[in-house]
């Protein structure tokens, strides 16, 4: 179980840095009214949150 916890983390992980770097090119985009549909910010909170539980289901051992 510590290892499928482990990869979890690892996979949220990067979807967390993929989405930071998404939101930062979607802030810094030239034309302001080609607004993009997905809410980077709502799937940065998700991946950062899931990772936390990943790691603390990890670091605990269930």
């Amino acid at each position: 179980m510590r290892t499928t916890a482990w990869i979890i983390a690892a996979v949220c992980a990067t979807i967390f840095v993929t989405a930071m770097l998404a939101e930062q090119r979607r802030a810094r985009r030239r034309d302001p009214d080609r607004v993009g549909f997905m809410p980077w910010t709502l799937v940065q909170l998700l991946a950062i949150l899931a990772t936390v539980l990943s790691v603390a289901l990890a670091l605990t051992g269930e």
